[in-house]
């Protein structure tokens, strides 16, 4: 099969969900035997024209926070119908506007929704109303529409009518890493609480940070990523900035692997997500979570994890200074998180999934 992706922002990815959902199953795609060509956004994705053996394409973006993907996609669509590919795979809510045009030119269409973007707390009155137009062609416009939970499919099927296919985000099970980079941030094994993500406002991370600031520990909370479009909101988190509290960027490759690795315990305070593949990387690393109580999250880590009440600083507080009082509780969760997901999330899984799905939709053809 001729295979492109369209939506994200590029591979490989250094930052972002859907950039490393997109990453991690066209590696496998190719592998499978299939030509897989990414759509690559000029400031994301560096000068090469192959990763892995998927073929990159960069193109450029009016590079705003409400332009960047949808002139992106634009282009990419255009090009796509001219390239004639047999399956065209566009990512998110936004993109899924497009996702009727390659069938013009007889190419099978499928479209993943990552998440209800509308949701995201990042965008101004107008840009919701758009996100939220955006589910019924996401449902509609496509071949196929894919979600990546549960919580997703029933939106889909109870707002929509649409019979969506479940596909999970997926994670790689990797040894533990010695502390090594992450001792030049001033961070010591076993001594820090850990977030990473984007820092947006559905992240959550204020509500971690007054929490944490009421905890008297010796421990520090190491948040790691940058801004997407959120200079005002990460300048709030500046404000609790001290030498207890790291803002560290984004860390990449084996120091993000170190943190993994090293971290006491995790946490998850997002009040929307689709499937957080940072959640599964935290449980695939045997790390303790305390997470919020949102469905998504719940359905991802079962009883493996330690819930709060989504929004509320007070019991987030409370859960983690209980679990910083208490190592033999985390070492218990500790236990159960990497077999679970082991069990349940593999990218080899998605990917073959995926692929059963496109052939369908070319079996059909």
């Amino acid at each position: 099969m001729r295979i492109a992706m369209i939506g994200q922002k590029g591979v490989p990815a250094t930052y972002g969900g859907i950039e490393r959902h997109v990453e991690e199953i066209a590696r496998r795609l190719v592998g499978l035997g299939h030509q897989v060509e990414v759509f690559c956004r000029l400031y994301y994705t560096p000068p090469e024209t192959e990763f892995h053996g998927v073929r990159l394409l960069r193109r450029p973006s009016v590079h705003t926070k409400h332009l960047d993907t949808i002139s992106h996609v634009a282009w990419s669509t255009l090009e796509a119908v001219l390239r004639r590919y047999d399956i065209v795979h566009f990512h998110a809510l936004g993109p899924s506007v497009f996702s009727w045009i390659p069938r013009l030119a007889r190419s099978r269409t499928v479209v993943t929704v990552h998440g209800l973007d509308w949701q995201r707390e990042k965008w101004g009155r107008f840009a919701s109303w758009f996100l939220r137009q955006c589910e019924g062609p996401a449902a509609r416009f496509p071949d196929r529409t894919i979600v990546v939970s549960k919580t997703l499919r029933e939106y889909f099927n109870q707002h929509h009518h649409c019979d969506a296919v479940f596909i999970p985000n997926g994670t790689n099970l990797l040894p533990a890493r010695p502390a090594r980079k992450i001792l030049q941030l001033g961070l010591t094994p076993g001594k820090y609480v850990l977030f990473v993500g984007r820092l947006v406002p559905e992240k959550g991370v204020h509500f971690l940070c007054e929490a944490f600031s009421k905890i008297d520990t010796d421990m520090k909370l190491a948040l790691v990523g940058g801004m997407s479009f959120s200079a005002d909101y990460v300048k709030l988190l500046k404000g609790y900035e001290s030498d207890r509290v790291r803002l560290l960027d984004y860390v990449f490759g084996e120091g993000l692997e170190e943190l993994w690795s090293n971290a006491y315990c995790v946490v998850q305070p997002s009040t929307m997500e689709g499937l957080s593949i940072a959640l599964l990387e935290a449980l695939s690393y045997g790390r303790c979570v305390l997470l919020s109580d949102i469905p998504e999250n719940l359905e991802v880590a079962e009883d493996c994890a330690v819930p709060f009440r989504s929004r509320d600083v007070e019991d987030l507080r409370a859960k983690l200074e209980m679990l910083i009082r208490d190592p033999a509780l985390v070492k218990s969760f500790e236990t159960r998180a990497r077999g679970h997901i082991q069990q349940h999330y593999s990218w080899d899984k998605v990917s073959k999934n995926t692929e059963a799905v496109y052939a369908a939709l070319l079996t059909k053809r």
